[in-house]
């Protein structure tokens, strides 16, 4: 998706070797050194007169374009403000900045001088990773249905001179990982801008059979709903009962590691569209429904991450699919149906779907024997009250898990917050004519939706993460991508280990 690339060597002369923009970190106060001491005497001392003249004086996010010496056509001059104070933050800013100022000047190829951030190497490749993951997802354009689109300034190349300031391997490597984790992203925000009408389920098991073909340790099997109903997922089925649509279920199976390792497993929430059924919801923003296969979207964008990645360790994504519409063979409120693993459930609100067809997916997933199990939906108006867009709502039957999800979050700014899963929750799903009910009232909805889901994963280590707030922006319209970066993240850790 993206021609974007990336590399690192350690440059000794800065002044001969040719880029369009050279990129010099600044930070306020400090002396010229390395590269930019290099890059003055080169340019006859026009840097330490923008500093002298006040044109530039390194406050942090500032820019100034100088022309370029020799081989060199541009300098760009970004302020960092406080060395002191420049934390993972400032480095986010840092590299925010990077990508408009490229993107001003239409710069197609650079060179960051990373030495003058003046970082440990640690630092070093987690700033590396962000830049590249950045970058790319910046340099993403919605074009899929438009005529006539324009064609967007991408830049092709970024080399990164390390002058010391962390091995030229690791560096590779960041930069790597931070590159196909943008892809991912990407994918999935791709994904789920499609329009409905193209996004049907059918779609996306196309979609997972073309990932397939393109990656031999990824194998694609696709539950029809035939198959469905023999194994006897009558909640799936219910959701996809009202469309013309046939619900999928799409399982990717990503072999990296040994054939004994136990695999971790996405599952995806795939409601191509949500009218919401007979519960039918308001006409207002319903177009954003299309954004309801955000979960579905983000395993895609993971998977597509983890295959590029190369990770050794076993992978299943497996995504619900699934359109939700109102007919005369829709499902009803109070109608009962009989999930995977025996449950039965009262319908009490055809708008509360995800559920259905997340609880058949789960139960799907325990014949894998999973060292893990996360399910990503975008599930519920209640996480967005409670966490707004900041943050992805996190439940979880499994301290360590938990904690190595919010760490995952933490470490790629893709953030989730936990919330609670208490038993006293449970009997807010209490029915008088079925095992449960598939809402429970008003108060708490996002927990008791995850309550709910909890009782279809007793077997095995279990998180579920409620992307409602998280998955996509109104103002301006479209996907965000999310979680994919911090799926990636614990992933990556996962190998690691």
């Amino acid at each position: 998706m993206s021609a974007m690339t990336f590399s690192a060597r350690d440059i000794k002369d800065v002044t001969t070797t040719g880029t369009e923009c050279a990129i010099l970190p600044l930070f306020h106060g400090a002396k010229l050194s390395g590269a930019a001491l290099k890059l003055d005497k080169a340019s006859s001392g026009a840097i330490k007169s923008a500093l002298a003249l006040g044109d530039f004086s390194a406050k942090s996010g500032e820019i100034l374009m100088l022309p370029g010496v020799g081989a060199i056509k541009r300098i760009l001059l970004l302020g960092c403000g406080d060395a002191k104070k420049f934390d993972r933050a400032g480095a986010r800013k840092f590299c925010q900045q990077v990508y408009r100022a490229l993107e001003s000047k239409q710069a197609t190829k650079a060179m960051l001088h990373l030495a003058g951030l003046g970082l440990k190497e640690k630092e070093a490749v987690w700033t590396l990773t962000y830049l590249a993951r950045h970058l790319v997802a910046s340099s993403y354009r919605y074009t899929e249905t438009v005529s006539k689109p324009k064609t967007p300034w991408k830049l092709s190349r970024l080399v990164v001179n390390t002058s010391g300031a962390v091995s030229s391997r690791a560096a590779s490597d960041a930069l790597r990982q931070g590159r196909a984790t943008g892809i991912g992203v990407n994918e999935a925000r791709n994904l789920a801008n499609l329009p409905g009408n193209i996004c049907t389920p059918s779609y996306l098991a196309n979609h997972a059979r073309k990932l397939g073909r393109n990656n031999a340790k990824l194998k694609v099997t696709v539950v029809e709903e035939k198959k469905m109903r023999e194994l006897g997922m009558g909640a799936l089925l219910s959701v996809s009962a009202g469309s013309d649509q046939p619900a999928k279920l799409i399982v990717m199976q990503y072999k990296g590691g040994k054939a004994t390792d136990k695999p971790h497993v996405l599952v995806g929430k795939g409601i191509t569209f949500d009218t919401g059924g007979i519960s039918l919801k308001p006409g207002a923003k319903m177009d954003e429904m299309k954004f309801d296969m955000g979960g579905a979207a983000s395993v895609f964008g993971t998977m597509r991450a983890v295959a590029d990645l190369g990770l050794g360790i076993n992978v299943v994504g497996i995504v619900a699919a699934a359109e939700n519409m109102p007919s005369g063979g829709a499902t009803k409120p109070g109608d009962v149906v009989t999930s995977m693993s025996g449950t039965t459930i009262e319908v009490l609100n055809t708008d509360a779907e995800g559920r259905l067809v997340l609880c058949d997916a789960l139960t799907y997933a325990s014949r894998f024997k999973p060292a893990s199990v996360i399910d990503i939906a975008t599930l519920t108006g209640a996480c967005v009250v409670a966490l707004g867009s900041q943050a992805s709502g996190l439940f979880a039957n499994d301290d360590t898990l938990a904690e190595q999800l919010l760490a995952a979050g933490t470490d790629t700014h893709d953030r989730a917050w936990r919330m609670p899963l208490w038993d006293e929750y449970q009997g807010q799903l209490k029915s008088n004519f079925a095992d449960l009910a598939n809402i429970g009232g008003p108060g708490g909805g996002s927990i008791t939706a995850a309550c709910f889901l909890s009782r279809f994963t007793e077997d095995y280590t279990w998180a579920h993460l409620d992307i409602a707030g998280s998955a996509w922006d109104s103002a301006p319209k479209g996907a965000t991508g999310r979680p994919v970066a911090l799926l990636t993240r614990y992933l990556m850790d996962r190998a690691e280990k």
